[in-house]
């Protein structure tokens, strides 16, 4: 051990040094500790958690007295309009389920059982179903709703035996040819009716829950001052004039000023996490920020112990730009890589064991027909995504490792960067690429993903596919393109990861993986395959608006928009239909998804322009197909 050694005349100005550098360590611990990794905790009624702009007639709250909330009993839960009490069910983004003020609960109501009258405030929303009874004119009844399955006042659905479909007369609020905005139940008495009952339908299912869903907003002219700066204003669909906080990709929160704000958002390890978690870190801050302001007299004195004893100790060097480890446990592989991809590592089995805690499922992020995706952090601090390859034999073990050389070799910003690889014989390959801050496109759409972004990262992905498939021999197939292997950079632009890497791939199979893929950026689900039929079937029967992601809302959504959603699923449809005989391919697909994203400049999109027109810029099949779709010859694969 080298002594330590400090000379009288730097006594005190070592002294000074400790104790400043004391001072700014616990000054960083409660700067850190401040900053805010979850959101604020919200009032409670039971098992109700109530947010901004929501409150408890006992709390002070800057917000407008109609969204003042009475708590019984510290269980049940009410809301006052117009001398009126209904007593609320379940919370929505955008309203509340609340119950008929009279009871007990009767299987139909009087029409004026609900006296409701819209105001700046509050409105009956359009998610409404209504079952009515005894109509003299069977004209209001529609055809189509009766599908959804509805539960009665015992919990069971309507009509066991037809699965819920006998409802009697059935209306969707959202016709709106008998019913509009701003009336009440009232005005089905001109048919004939003489009672009725509602449930919400949230757009995307098909499963009602019983009760009146009221749609809430504030007045436009109020909204100045009232978002946080992070939050954009959405029309309310039922109230006029009226507009509600939402917070903006990457932020969560009720988006209100004088609630919990717009805080920074993101998934870790596939949990939702806030503020200065979502920075990116080589070690859990608030832990070690806290040992640190322990420990920090000590970690002092040793690192000034190990600064002389490093002047006592020759100095070595090392070739610059070396990637390879070297050590004894380094173990030997039978396959050798071509020279030039100095900044390419390989990785040993046991490194990346370490660095995914033995692939444990905790950090598994995705799974699918190409392998499993983890995550990992290095021994440096760097984290990565750890993608062990399915391999059946040596014979696909050596195709990949070609395949691993040859993606390698690939240079694109939307292929997501390969740090290294490891091909350790009796294991199975695996590839290591860099790990994009925002996550996998998965974890982002069940946060909340606008429609602009979804158009881009779709654009992109197919527009890297179409390249990788006809501009590179061989063609390299990702043969499992999903939302769980696209990640996403601080941009939102798509990194796509976990290619299979074996050559007997399919193009028909990844047209297919491509339309589920779309169809989940318009559902905002993940499709298994029976989902993807039933979407299908509502996509050619004129239904697209009942299979739309709800946080899209798609009637609020600028025409442009709706005729886009509408597009994607078309081309979905088409790669199912046609993909399979090559009618419809890769470069069909692409091409028509980057015109739709080119088309969303003016439309208050944040356009990524450059990026999506790289694709084309640096293709030249791209480049002519965009001039001229019928006159190129594609090869085939």
């Amino acid at each position: 051990m080298c002594p330590l050694f400090l000379p009288s005349s730097s006594s005190s100005s070592a002294l000074f040094l400790l104790l400043l550098l004391l001072l700014t360590l616990q000054t960083l611990t409660s700067i850190t500790l401040s900053q805010p990794e979850a959101l604020p905790s919200l009032e409670k009624c039971g098992n109700f958690s109530i947010s901004f702009p929501f409150h408890l007639s006992s709390s002070s709250s800057s917000s407008p007295v109609a969204f003042r909330l009475t708590c019984a009993n510290s269980s049940t839960l009410f809301l006052h309009i117009n001398h009126q009490t209904y007593r609320v069910i379940e919370f929505f983004t955008d309203g509340l389920l609340v119950d008929f003020p009279s009871s007990p609960c009767r299987q139909f109501n009087d029409l004026r059982s609900f006296p409701f009258s819209t105001n700046q405030f509050f409105s009956i929303s359009f998610e409404n179903v209504i079952s009515l009874y005894d109509c003299e004119d069977s004209s209001l009844c529609k055809a189509g709703c009766e599908s959804n399955v509805l539960f009665g006042c015992d919990g069971r659905e309507e009509d066991e035996t037809s699965g819920g479909g006998d409802i009697g007369c059935c209306y969707p609020l959202s016709d709106h040819s008998a019913w509009r905005p701003g009336d009440d139940f009232s005005v089905f008495g001109k048919y004939g009716c003489r009672g009725f009952s509602s449930w919400v339908v949230p757009r995307g299912t098909n499963r009602g829950k019983r009760g009146v869903k009221l749609e809430w907003a504030i007045p436009r002219n109020s909204s100045e001052g009232t978002c946080d700066p992070e939050a954009r204003t959405v029309n309310a669909t039922a109230i006029q004039g009226s507009v509600r906080c939402v917070c903006r990709d990457g932020f969560a929160g009720d988006g209100f000023v004088h609630g919990n704000g717009c805080l920074r958002s993101c998934y870790r390890d596939g949990n939702e996490v806030y503020g200065n978690k979502c920075e990116i870190k080589k070690h859990n801050g608030k832990k070690l920020t806290v040992l640190a302001g322990v420990l920090a007299p000590l970690f002092i004195l040793g690192s000034l112990l190990a600064l002389f004893c490093l002047l006592k100790r020759p100095v070595t060097t090392t070739h610059e730009g070396q990637h390879f480890d070297h050590s004894p446990t380094t173990t030997t592989t039978s396959v050798s890589f071509r020279k030039g991809y100095t900044k390419t590592r390989l990785f040993t089995y046991r490194e990346l064991e370490e660095a995914t805690k033995g692939f444990q499922d905790s950090q598994k992020l995705t799974q699918g027909k190409t392998g499993t995706i983890y995550s990992g952090n290095l021994k440096n601090g760097t984290r990565v995504l750890v993608h062990k390859v399915l391999c059946e034999n040596q014979i696909e073990f050596l195709e990949i490792s070609s395949q691993i050389d040859h993606l390698s070799a690939v240079l694109h910003r939307n292929l997501a960067r390969i740090i290294g690889f490891c091909m350790d014989i009796g294991y199975n390959p695996v590839v290591v690429y860099e790990y994009p801050v925002n996550g996998s496109l998965e974890d982002r759409l069940r946060l909340g993903l606008d429609w602009c972004k979804r158009v881009n990262i779709v654009a992109e992905v197919a527009g890297l596919l179409a390249l990788l498939q006809y501009e590179n021999y061989p063609p390299i197939l990702h043969n499992n393109i999903g939302s769980g292997y696209i990640f996403l950079d601080e941009d939102f632009q798509a990194k796509v990861t976990g290619f299979g890497l074996q050559r007997k791939q399919r193009t028909d199979s990844c047209m297919y993986d491509v339309a589920v893929l779309l169809l989940e950026i318009v559902t905002g689900s993940k499709q298994r395959e029976e989902n993807v039929t039933q979407a299908l079937q509502r996509i050619r029967c004129g239904k697209l608006e009942e299979i739309v992601d709800p946080s899209l809302y798609f009637h609020e959504q600028p025409v442009v928009y709706r005729e886009q959603i509408g597009l994607v699923a078309d081309i979905a449809t088409r790669c199912v239909l046609f993909g399979g005989d090559g009618k419809f391919g890769m470069v069909d697909a692409a091409r028509e998804l980057l015109q739709i994203a080119e088309n969303n400049g003016g439309g208050g999109c944040d356009k990524k322009g450059d990026g999506i027109e790289e694709t084309f810029s640096n293709s030249s099949l791209l480049q002519m197909i965009s001039m001229s779709p019928d006159s190129i010859y594609l090869p085939k694969t």
